[in-house]
């Protein structure tokens, strides 16, 4: 039975759920069967908790027996990344010093799904305090791509698109601050939502430090599947006013502003000199464009927000993102860290170390460069609905974890390149809090799977999903790894 779940979707395992075609018990063994037998290739499952989950999948079929009502997710089987606090289980976010941590209640995002009926058996794997774009820490070791066993699968959400490229589930958490949901979407060949800053609660994810109530900028959490209506799905359930707000506020996002394809206005921005891309990558991206093009959408290859300047979004985005991280680094650390700025040494170490020592005074300059960028990207989608852009410059690299993180470099199309460049895309939409989808579209030569950032306006997810799931059925969905 595990080889026939493995690979079905959200939506489809719930459908023979609700028609009796198979228990929410039997679902549960399924996964988890094929999970023990295939997670050591790869590594990508950290923790689970069966015996949890049965007594819960079991629940579920006695209440579906008794016809009671029940949530939308009811008996679903699932994994979510192990930066989210679960209520029992182990959840170390990579951290030597959380190895034992055991938290007393659910993020938010992980309540919210519990409370839905899904059935939460596992943890999968991210670099230390989600803190890389590959994924892996001295708790649990490395995890693997299973496209390429050589090569990571991402990061920080890399455990988790491994566990649905691998089919261990049919839906995931992640959470990006810095591309850590889309990146390994593109680097595993799955789908994964980035949501509009602020309509899913990160209450609960770590870091910060357990318990903290702090809600870092830029960071959000969303869904990750192997379809986009999965997402869709997911992402109705995780949005929606936290409790600070629930009392008073209700989120009520608009619907995509196209049905259908015909008439979808798609800008593309395929590659940049900024920051130059695989041309096997703008390659795929210029293709599907065609596609959407052949099914009646408006392409323009040239549209831009008035006067953007690449170079000066990603300086803004790296002050925002140091200072956003700011919070996990030590006085005495950060005093270092000032000095070396002040000898106008380069930046060494840790993602988002650059802006780490910024006064507010800077951080107030940044933060203002960032809503004149969002009012001129509210004024481009005033007149186009999406835009296609590259996840990475790169697919999927081979393993490096070097130190410091900073120094290593990756390979793009035979150049050497910086290894921060992989964030250079992903800040262009996370500073300004834009919403973007990704779903695969190709694999490039090597075998490994490319994927595009579908970005659109501010609090229209429901557009970037729908288009990326125009994109879906032309490029026929998303693709197995061989061997899976």
């Amino acid at each position: 039975m595990s080889s026939d779940v493995a690979y079905q979707s959200a939506a489809e395992l719930l459908a023979n759920l609700r028609a009796g075609h198979l228990s929410a018990v039997e679902a549960l063994d399924a996964l988890t069967a094929r999970c023990a037998e295939r997670n050591p290739e790869i590594n990508v499952v950290v923790t689970t908790d069966l015996e949890w989950a049965r007594q819960r999948a079991r629940a579920i079929d006695e209440a579906r027996a008794r016809g009671e009502a029940l949530g939308p997710l009811a008996g679903l089987p699932m994994t979510v990344k192990d930066s989210l606090m679960t209520e029992g289980v182990l959840t170390t976010s990579g951290a030597p010093e959380l190895a034992d941590f055991v938290p007393d209640r659910d993020a938010a995002a992980v309540a919210r799904l519990k409370a839905a009926g899904a059935v939460i058996w596992g943890k999968t794997n991210l670099p230390i305090y989600a803190g890389d774009a590959q994924s892996y820490n001295e708790v649990f070791g490395t995890s693997n791509n299973p496209w390429d066993t050589n090569r990571s699968p991402g990061g920080s959400s890399g455990g988790s698109a491994g566990a649905l490229a691998a089919g261990f589930t049919p839906l995931e958490v992640g959470s990006d601050i810095g591309g850590s949901i889309r990146i390994p979407s593109a680097m595993c060949g799955t789908v994964g939502h980035k949501p509009s800053y602020g309509i899913v609660s990160a209450k609960g994810q770590i870091p910060g430090p357990p318990g903290t109530l702090t809600e870092a900028d830029l960071a959000v959490v969303g869904p990750m599947a192997r379809t986009v209506e999965d997402c869709r799905m997911a992402l109705g359930l995780l949005a929606g006013a936290d409790d600070w707000h629930e009392v008073g506020w209700r989120l009520e996002l608009p619907p995509a502003r196209r049905p259908g394809p015909e008439g979808l206005r798609v800008a593309v921005w395929a590659d940049d000199p900024y920051c130059p891309v695989d041309p096997e990558i703008a390659a795929a991206i210029e293709r599907v464009a065609g596609q959407l093009e052949g099914v009646g959408a408006v392409v323009d290859h040239t549209a831009r927000p008035t006067g953007f300047d690449f170079a000066k979004a990603d300086t803004v985005f790296w002050q925002l993102l140091g200072a956003a991280l700011s919070g996990g680094w030590s006085p005495t650390e950060i005093e270092e860290l000032a000095a070396r700025a002040a000898r106008g040494d380069a930046p060494e170490g840790a993602l988002g170390v650059g802006g780490v020592t910024a006064r507010h005074r800077a951080w107030l300059s940044a933060n203002e460069r960032r809503l004149q960028m969002r009012a001129r990207w509210r004024e481009f989608f005033g007149q186009w609905d999406v835009l296609l852009a590259p996840v990475s410059p790169t697919v999927a690299i081979p393993h490096d974890h070097s130190y410091p993180m900073t120094a290593r470099t990756i390979e793009v199309a035979g150049q050497t390149r910086s290894y921060m460049t992989q964030m250079q895309w992903m800040g262009l939409f996370g500073a300004v809090y834009l919403p973007v989808t990704v779903v695969p579209i190709g694999l490039h030569s090597n075998g490994m799977p490319i994927g595009v950032q579908v970005a659109g306006p501010f609090l229209e997810d429901h557009t970037t999903l729908a288009a990326a799931g125009f994109i879906e059925a032309l490029v026929g969905g998303t693709p197995r790894p061989p061997g899976w």
